[in-house]
């Protein structure tokens, strides 16, 4: 029989072996994918020098993922999840050694070789998403909400901490090719993690529902949630805004003179602050008074991001980022409790299809931002601007969004 773990256990969702499997792997697809972001950002600006190329590199991946990702939660509402994770999964192992096996053969691959294989990835991105999403809520039992979150972002975390510096060591010391070789071994341990979770059941679905009407019922039901659609606008506009990470192999090259060592740091600084954060709430949940608290970690984001703009020195940037990855983790714990919360099961593909959108667009999209930004008005002066215009997006989603802002929950409901 599975425990029954009180809610204010911080092992709670530690007790039931399915979680753990799933914990393990956000922890290795982690590791694999911050590293991968490492190489293939300092690839590709240490072969062109311009940072447009390092805002393309978002958008090629974001176009596919954008454009399916609707599609994709439509697929897992009507499918197995499970199998979804690993089929895409595999589609991640694929790419990491055609990274691999061009980076062996050509010193310096072409730019829009790399490019397809990004591309690649992220079509399998776009039904990956949802499919996580909705089969964690499967596995995650409601009792431990909160507390499986907040292991399952932390242990991520640890990893991105990891995964940075150790994919910007071995770029250095073993060169491009093989790093991207030890990230595949890294993305087949995830698999396999997946793999031992047990199935579960494919939801129930409308029979001969089309496959309009069945993504446009998901979209109905966020927008019409003024907490749901008013979380996920937050954290679109104020990343896609306040975001910097698609432009670090710029500060640490020209700007802090640092190298691909110094990067790896900056690039795992975020996550030093959100692990902390995170372990912090498997005690202490910030779910009471849930909509002012993502409020002001939205808006000390942006505060962070001005201090890193504005900074010339390395342990400062190194601070401002750590403090942004804190905030940022306050607002991904609390975004996660609404999501599973507020969503019914039969929606919940579609309802993480459209949380994604949101996601990628101020990710992938704001790296694209990031890059046009900086060459227009440079790389330092488009971040602090940047962080100005995110405390602009608290202020009017404060305004806009009474529901959000009242928002709270009891810790023993989740």
């Amino acid at each position: 029989m599975s425990p029954t773990p009180e809610t204010r256990d911080p092992y709670a969702a530690l007790r039931f072996r399915d979680v753990r499997m799933l914990i393990a792997s956000a922890a290795l697809s982690g590791l694999a994918g911050r590293g991968l972001a490492v190489v293939i950002g300092f690839q590709v600006y240490a072969i062109t020098k311009d940072p447009l190329a390092l805002g393309f590199l978002g958008l090629v991946e974001a176009i596919p993922a954008l454009s399916l990702v609707l599609y994709g939660g439509h697929v897992a509402d009507n499918r197995d999840r499970r199998m979804l994770v690993l089929l895409t999964g595999t589609v991640s192992v694929l790419c990491a050694l055609a990274f691999a096996a061009l980076s062996w053969w050509i010193a310096k691959p072409p730019v829009l070789a790399l490019y397809g294989i990004v591309f690649v990835a992220g079509i399998a991105r776009g039904f990956a998403n949802p499919a996580g999403s909705a089969f964690e809520a499967q596995v995650v039992p409601r009792e431990v909400y909160v507390n499986a979150s907040a292991w399952s972002s932390s242990v991520w975390q640890m990893s991105a901490i990891a995964g940075p510096m150790m994919a910007g060591f071995a770029f250095a010391g073993l060169g491009p090719a093989r790093t991207y070789l030890i990230i595949a071994g890294l993305q087949i341990l995830s698999w396999g993690c997946v793999y031992q979770v047990a199935k579960r059941p494919i939801p129930e679905s409308q029979p001969h529902e089309s496959v309009w009407l069945s993504i446009r019922e998901g979209i109905h039901f966020v927008v019409h949630n003024q907490s749901l659609v008013g979380s996920m606008a937050l954290d679109l506009f104020a990343v896609f805004f306040g975001g910097a990470i698609a432009l670090l192999p710029i500060f640490a090259t020209d700007i802090l003179k640092v190298g691909p060592q110094g990067f790896g740091f900056l690039n795992a600084a975020p996550s030093v602050g959100a692990l902390l954060v995170m372990l912090w709430t498997t005690r202490h949940p910030p779910v009471k008074r849930a909509g002012v608290n993502l409020l002001l970690s939205v808006g000390a984001f942006g505060i962070s991001m001005i201090v890193f703009g504005v900074s010339k020195n390395f342990y400062l940037s190194l601070l401002a980022l750590a403090a942004s990855g804190g905030f940022d983790g306050v607002n991904m714990v609390i975004r996660g409790v609404i999501l599973r919360m507020l969503t019914p099961e039969h929606l919940r593909g579609r309802v993480a299809a459209v949380s994604w959108v949101f996601i990628g667009s101020s990710n992938e999209l704001g790296a694209m931002e990031s890059g046009i930004f900086a060459r227009l008005m440079g790389t330092a002066r488009s971040v602090w601007a940047g962080g100005v215009l995110t405390l602009l997006v608290v202020a009017a989603t404060a305004k806009l969004a009474p529901e959000l802002r009242r928002l709270s929950f009891e810790p023993k409901e989740v």
